[in-house]
């Protein structure tokens, strides 16, 4: 006869609610799906570029607020006492009968033609790249990733020299022409417009007796919105801050952009006799700068989803 031998385990030991149990292990804390984790080292770095980005800008509002004595006799991050915002202003607008509005205006010339051209150009070459096939595609993707590769200053001399040439020196379109050609706008818009626009919505409109011109208008054209806004943005960006092209195409003051124009004024105070006014030069810098925020924060939302196309293919 065989018999069976069972053995039991002991039981864990019940704590009741009045006798000190074992100390309890901290537990890690699970992470939750889809909330982004906590890096100190990364909140240091934001802080610091945050900081970097802030504090010129602070400078520039305050240094505003001051006279030129005050800008030499008080601390550059702090007010002085006199505000003199609304004078410097006005004088800025009223100064040398009134050049720093013909800068502007100059200005919001070159950035209506050059970058409203330069996006225009982006839209109807990335769309054609991207939903087209012809002959000499690949060509042309390697000429734009080299073109996106070599900065702008290494072209300007050329660029002068040819126009030159043409007899277009010192006249708007030295600065509107050039400013027309955006390679990165165009690759934007290429990447852009092979995820934003499907082809079966395309087929389906040419199905329905849809031109090409009218399939890209009232089909491609609003779903290329947000990528339009963002390729706007960047050669606005570029036009509005432009300052080495017009510096060797320009030499009448009248056809000066702002940046070109600010500086003359800066370098009047280096020239005999010249009239020293760095509060206007502040001012006019603040006064610069406050379009371009504008630009960013309205349309923000529509700059934000198109950088974001076109990262994650499904």
């Amino acid at each position: 006869m065989s018999s069976s031998v069972t053995t039991s385990q002991p039981a864990p030991a019940q704590n009741s609610g009045g006798s000190k149990g074992a100390p309890r292990l901290r537990t890690r804390r699970a992470h939750v799906p889809g909330r982004p984790k906590r890096s100190v080292l990364l909140t240091v770095l934001t802080g610091l570029v945050l900081l970097y980005t802030v504090v010129p800008l602070v400078w520039l509002v305050i240094s505003a607020t001051k006279t030129q004595e005050g800008l030499g006799d008080s601390s550059g991050l702090w007010f002085s006492n006199d505000f003199a915002l609304w004078d410097n202003i006005s004088e800025t607008f009223t100064y040398h009968d009134g050049i720093f509005v013909r800068w502007l205006l100059n200005t919001l010339l070159y950035v209506v033609l050059g970058a409203g051209g330069a996006t225009l150009l982006a839209i109807l070459g990335g769309y054609a790249l991207a939903k087209f096939r012809f002959p000499g595609k690949r060509a042309v993707f390697a000429v734009v990733i080299g073109a996106v590769a070599v900065p702008g200053t290494a072209l300007a001399v050329p660029t002068f020299l040819m126009f030159s040439k043409m007899g277009l020196t010192d006249t708007p379109w030295a600065v509107i022409i050039p400013s027309l050609v955006s390679p990165f706008g165009l690759y934007l818009m290429w990447v852009f417009a092979t995820e934003a626009i499907p082809g079966e919505l395309m087929e389906a409109a040419r199905i329905d007796g849809a031109g090409e011109i009218r399939t890209f208008f009232q089909v491609a054209l609003p779903l290329l919105a947000p990528g339009t806004v963002t390729v706007l943005l960047f050669t606005t960006v570029a036009t509005w801050n432009n300052y080495f092209l017009p510096l060797i195409m320009l030499k009448d003051p009248d056809w000066y952009p702002l940046t070109l124009g600010l500086d003359a004024w800066n370098n009047q105070a280096q020239t005999i006799g010249g009239d020293v006014i760095f509060n206007l030069v502040i001012t006019g810098s603040l006064l610069t700068i406050i379009p371009l925020i504008a630009a960013f924060l309205l349309l923000q939302r529509f700059w934000q989803s198109g950088l974001a196309a076109g990262s994650v293919k499904e």
